[in-house]
């Protein structure tokens, strides 16, 4: 049986050659266009990648692709084509391994590239000249196993140069072993590198950042203050006093961890709550609600009177900001000032009104949100479905987010093998675009702009877009 690898290049090479004299072909997408703020335009630049992840670009300016279940594809641009910014002129298989399902990174001299499994972190020597490895992998931390939640998101800390920052999620919706911090369930933790003399093993090794957290896929650093942010994504079906609260609470999260610039901050290591406290989104909708307010830790309150209360769970580290349940926030991203902060909201799938399926933006000041803790306005829309009800088959599903040299924001839509680059209109760099005026969780919807045609998918494995020129390869299960 021929490998992904092999295949995959020997089908793209003939089309490479002859892809200058093809017209012009730019991939569209099958469902409506989506909508974007005033100022912004979104250009597909890749279609038929299977699920993907995170994304990174590499020192050559490819960018790196986690397939989930299949491994790292590597996206070579050239500018302008076909009305897009940017179009494929090459693809490449990097690392064709099928354990590997979200996590990539890549260290500042570009010459080690890192992924995830749902066990282990590993490493390869990388040329991004050749978009290749040069060695076999490295595991460097393992012992991650556990079923459901299995995304280990990474993050290579800028400001402590070496620190790995890996997040590890539940078991299961509501995991009691999570509770026990010595289980390594629901954690942000991070590990040195550089001084590594062996294997980690996550339960045990590695600075604690938080625990408490079910499922914060999103990890990112402040550029200016090295202050580290992650977005959580809070429980499902959730009951207070046996009544049903779950569409509208909890809220997701977005959390504070230090910074790793001083190892001994005392906002690092805390416990948020889960799985015993969540936070207020919709405080009016609880049982007992009290004094309760948007982003107050409450606790589920199942008449046990072992069970811990509202008055302890106020004592766990509340979010810096909460954000509407079930929005699925799966990335965050700061520009280089530090001054806004871009997440995507994977989507809801726990609540009547479907929500989510955005990319959206909250402004930041000195290394925090501008917004106050119980807001419920902090997160500006920019690009969104123009209507949930189809989603989530019929919607982009935001994940991994990644910015070029030149300010674009590049983004992944695993549910459609999409990627998406963000630019202003015209084509420019977002980097320093500025997050407006609060507009809140209901936001007004952007208005609706070109740059997703009607697309007729094909259901043959993968296809990928080549200079106006679509490969179809199958994909190995």
């Amino acid at each position: 049986m021929h490998s992904l690898k092999s295949t995959l290049l020997t089908l793209a090479l003939p089309l490479l050659a002859t892809a200058q004299s093809s017209s012009c072909s730019a991939p569209t997408a099958s469902y409506a266009a989506p909508s974007l703020a005033s100022g912004y335009e979104a250009h597909l630049v890749a279609t038929g990648l299977t699920r993907p992840r995170g994304i990174r670009f590499d020192a050559e300016g490819n960018l790196l692709v986690v397939q989930q279940r299949v491994g790292i594809v590597g996206l070579t641009f050239t500018e302008g084509g076909c009305g897009a910014p940017v179009e494929v002129a090459d693809v490449k298989v990097v690392v064709d391994d099928g354990d590997l399902n979200h996590g990539i990174e890549m260290s500042p001299d570009g010459r080690t590239l890192y992924a995830s499994s749902a066990d282990a972190l590993m490493s390869w020597d990388y040329d991004a000249s050749s978009m290749s490895t040069t060695s076999d992998p490295q595991t460097l931390v393992s012992n991650m196993t556990n079923t459901d939640h299995t995304t280990r998101t990474l993050l290579l800390s800028k400001k402590a140069p070496g620190m790995m920052l890996i997040s590890r999620g539940s078991t299961e919706n509501v995991d009691p072993l999570a509770s026990d911090v010595t289980s390594g369930h629901s954690q942000i933790r991070a590990f040195n590198l550089t001084n590594a003399t062996g294997e980690y093993d996550y339960s045990n090794d590695g600075l604690m950042l938080g625990w408490g957290l079910r499922n914060s896929v999103g990890v990112d650093e402040d550029p200016n203050t090295g202050n580290l942010f992650s977005v959580e994504n809070s429980v499902d079906q959730l009951t207070r006093d046996g009544e049903d609260v779950h569409e509208d609470n909890p809220g997701e999260e977005l959390n504070f961890h230090g910074t790793l610039i001083d190892n001994q901050d005392d906002e690092q290591g805390g416990n948020y709550g889960y799985p015993e406290c969540f936070a207020a989104w919709a405080p009016n909708d609880l049982p007992r609600n009290g004094t309760l307010v948007v982003g107050s830790q409450f606790a589920i309150g199942n008449g046990d009177s072992e069970a811990i209360n509202d008055l302890e769970c106020s004592q766990r580290v509340a979010p810096r900001l909460t954000l509407l349940a079930h929005m699925a926030p799966l990335d965050i991203k700061f520009n280089s000032q530090g001054s806004t902060a871009w997440i995507t909201m994977h989507g809801s799938w726990d609540r009547t009104n479907p929500v989510g399926y955005k990319l959206s933006m909250v402004a930041f000041s000195n290394g925090q949100p501008t917004a106050a803790a119980d807001s419920t306005t902090a997160l500006i829309d920019i690009m969104a479905n123009p209507d949930n009800s189809a989603c989530p088959r019929g919607c982009f599903r935001p994940v991994g987010l990644a910015w070029d040299s030149q300010g674009r924001l590049f983004m992944s839509s695993d549910s459609t093998g999409e990627i998406y680059v963000i630019t202003r209109t015209g084509g420019g760099g977002i980097d320093d675009a500025e997050a407006p005026t609060e507009t809140g969780q209901g936001a007004p919807a952007p208005s609706t702009t070109e740059g997703a045609a009607p697309y007729v998918g094909v259901d043959v494995g993968m296809v990928l877009l080549l200079g106006g020129l679509a490969a179809v390869v199958p994909v190995l299960m």
